[in-house]
Formats: C-alpha cells, sequence, structure tokens
C-alpha cells in the first residue's frame, strides 16, 4: 500500500508542479489569504499537501479534500 500512495504521490507531483492555482476557499481560521489568491505550485510532498509559492510572498500549502482551489490556465 505505501508503494501505491509514493507512486500517486509522484504522479500529483509530476502534474502540478509549476502550475498556476488560485484560491477558492481555505479551511484554515488562521490564514491571511483571501479567495481568490493565485500561485505557482512547488512542490507535492509525501503526504499530499500541495506546497505553493503564492503571488502575496506566501508560502502556504494546500491540503486536498480540505481546501478548494482551481488551476488557472
Amino acid at each position: 500500500m505505501r508503494e501505491v500512495i509514493k507512486v500517486m504521490n509522484n504522479m500529483m507531483n509530476n502534474m502540478l508542479v509549476g502550475k498556476r492555482v488560485e484560491l477558492v476557499k481555505m479551511n484554515d481560521p488562521y490564514t491571511t489569504l483571501p479567495p481568490g489568491t493565485q500561485g505557482t505550485v512547488i512542490m507535492v510532498d509525501d503526504l499530499g499537501t500541495i506546497h505553493v509559492k503564492w503571488d502575496n510572498g506566501s508560502t502556504l500549502g494546500l491540503i486536498p479534500g480540505e481546501d478548494i482551489y482551481k488551476i488557472v490556465e
């Protein structure tokens, strides 16, 4: 099972790194990132957290299934 998770994370990493994303909603009561903030995906870690360098300088990660985002074409 661990190998399957590793393969899935590698696929997510390859698909998302370098893509532009826009925050729709973050389920973090302490974040200062407003909806509509855009950034560039820099990596996907082993837990599936999508690390983003936001245009405002933040590097807060997105948690799939918890946070809502869209890929900007």
